[in-house]
């Protein structure tokens, strides 16, 4: 019996379609949109010997993570029907993960019991409605804090043990025997720690890593080397911050030469031209790269990049291809300097360039491609969270002639939303009914909805708190916006200018005849904290950053990304950072969790 498992699973933010075959050789078709994470399930279906096939669109533009988590629940899935009722299973397989500041373990457990990779962790979290982990750091640092022992177990954590902190009333001398005494007790170490007594035997060594370790089977971005004697490492001793007796070397990005094929311009919600180069497949830091972004004019201009040129490319980060220069060795005859479009490649509206940056932007009003990233935002979670609605139905709405803006969602009938594909009764009747309870949500997810420049999802609450109706806020001018804290002149005006727009006028009257709230519903608690600067760092507990962000302003404060003189508390949660460095050189007062959460009361 095979085990294979295909599933397709649309929400408001994402269209995943998954196909999975458990008895596969390794093949892989990975396109999420999330250029790291396919690289991650790319690795996952390689070194597990899975067939995986997994195809997504989604909000990437707006938010990454929606997508990952959806990723990650129809993987779960998929697993789970491919494996039927595990009977007899007791296996499973793992794959490290290296991140930026951490090394991440993942871990698959196929013998029916809970099993660990950090996007489906977050996407259980989420099935639960509880606060979801940043980070694979943040992830085992929290599962190590869980006061139930049980879920720390059922997290599957593992790690590599790399050293002996307190080994002085133990028989050795040397880091080696430290390492080989931990593997004698059954810890992880390293699968290799050559010793040399010969300093070019070290650097050859390093050099040896950095040209195999696309061999391993966990990825790599450096070598630290130590001195093996623990009684060297004495006399040698340490600095402040750093031992005399270890260095770190950090290799390079990987580099490669490619044929740049072609250059197509895609247009953003906003309306933003982006050129992204076409390329010629090529392996690199462990996926095969066919795209990479060429930002805007500027750039192109400034490394004369062409089509039909010879570029390295390298990943930034290890994570983002980026195109680092051209060969002009293998430039062919012929070739002309790539200029972008004056008119708009979906609407064939004029492009104008922001006064403020390096942006060609399309003028169009009612440019479909604007409207399709438009909708879908309005739909996302963070903004009015109409489930079901996502870009896969959002196109088809448009394709169809149904929709042309956002208020046009809200006279959609369940039976012409039932003729489009994938859909049927139930489905289109859910999707009216989620349409109908988006009329109830507070004011700032209106205002975030609507996709104004310069407004994310903190400025629409600051802006729902301070003006309290949306007739309030359109009445307002860029002075009294400039006013308010965060809302900078750029900000004011992309406001003003929005809101006197014609078409922009008749959509807030039309959603509001359609019966969509304009008022906050959001009650300050009090203004305890009026006056005040909170800077939220590290890992915490007992809030999500969000909340703990909304709780500060329901009291008056701002919550701020940086510390400063003028802050007036830090709030360090676990593994704070150069910010809780920054606060105590300053002598900015830090607040545990605790503490803040007495504040609140």
């Amino acid at each position: 019996m095979a085990r294979t498992a295909h599933i397709v699973r649309e929400t408001s933010e994402s269209h995943i379609e998954l196909s999975l075959n458990l008895d596969g050789t390794g093949k892989t078709d990975i396109d999420t949109g999330v250029p790291f994470f396919d690289h991650m399930l790319d690795a996952f279906g390689r070194h597990g010997l899975f067939d995986l096939t997994v195809h997504a669109r989604g909000d990437v533009d707006v938010e990454a993570h929606h997508t990952v988590e959806d990723c990650g629940i129809v993987l779960g899935q998929c697993f789970a029907q491919a494996l039927g009722d595990c009977r007899g299973i007791v296996r499973y397989g793992s794959i490290l993960l290296p991140m930026d500041e951490a090394l991440g373990f993942c871990a698959l457990d196929i013998s029916g019991r809970p099993y660990l990779v950090f996007d489906a962790l977050n996407a259980e979290l989420e099935l639960h409605d509880k606060p979801l982990l940043a980070n694979p750091r943040n992830a085992a640092a929290g599962s190590l804090r869980q006061k139930d022992s049980r879920i720390t177990r059922e997290r599957r954590l593992s790690i590599f043990c790399f050293n002996i902190q307190n080994s002085d009333e133990l028989p050795m001398e040397s880091h080696v025997q430290a390492l080989d005494y931990l593997k004698s007790l059954g810890f992880p170490t390293s699968p290799r720690y050559p010793v040399y007594t010969d300093p070019r035997d070290v650097q050859r060594e390093i050099e040896n890593m950095g040209e195999t370790r696309g061999e391993l089977d966990f990825d790599i971005d450096g070598a630290v080397v130590k001195v093996n004697s623990f009684a060297q490492r004495e006399t040698l001793g340490s600095t402040a911050k750093f031992p005399r007796w270890a260095a770190a070397y950090k290799y390079p990005p990987e580099v490669k030469q490619t044929l740049l094929k072609d250059i197509v311009i895609t247009v953003g919600r906003t309306g933003v031209l982006t050129p992204k180069a076409v390329l010629t497949p090529v392996r690199l830091a462990g996926t095969t790269v066919t795209n990479a972004t060429l930002h805007n004019q500027d750039f192109i201009t400034e490394k004369d990049i062409r089509i039909g040129d010879t570029v390295l490319v390298q990943k930034a980060g290890e994570i983002i291809p980026e195109i680092l220069s051209v060969d002009l060795t293998k430039r062919p005859e012929g070739t002309k300097p790539y200029t972008l479009p004056e008119v708009c490649p979906v609407c064939g509206a004029p492009v104008v360039r922001d006064e403020d940056g390096a942006a060609l932007r399309c003028t169009g009003a009612e440019c479909p491609a604007q409207l399709q990233r438009n909708i879908t935002h309005f739909a996302s979670r963070d903004a009015m969270d109409i489930e079901g609605l996502g870009p896969a139905v959002v196109a088809q709405l448009v394709e169809n002639g149904l929709i042309v803006n956002v208020a046009d969602l809200y006279d959609l009938h369940a039976q012409d939303v039932a003729q489009l594909d994938h859909m049927g009764t139930k489905s289109a009747e859910n999707l009216i009914r989620a349409i109908e309870k988006s009329k109830a949500n507070d004011l700032s997810k209106l205002i975030y909805g609507l996709g104004i420049r310069q407004v994310g999802e903190k400025a629409a609450a600051v802006l729902a708190q301070h003006f309290g109706t949306m007739d309030a806020l359109s009445a307002a001018s860029a002075e009294e916006l400039t006013e308010i804290p965060d809302v900078g002149e750029i900000t004011a005006k992309c406001i003003v200018d929005y809101l006197n727009q014609p078409q922009a006028k008749d959509l807030i009257a039309r959603l509001k005849a359609a019966g969509v709230n304009m008022d906050s519903t959001v009650q300050k608690v009090d203004d305890r904290f009026a006056g005040m600067t909170f800077v939220l760092t590290g890992t915490l507990t007992r809030f999500d950053r969000k909340t703990a962000e909304n709780e500060i302003v329901l009291r008056g404060g701002k919550a701020s990304g940086s510390v400063s003189k003028k802050t007036t508390y830090v709030v360090a949660g676990e593994a704070a950072g150069s910010k809780l460095t920054k606060a105590q050189q300053l002598g900015v007062p830090v607040l545990t969790e605790d503490e803040f959460a007495e504040l609140l009361k």
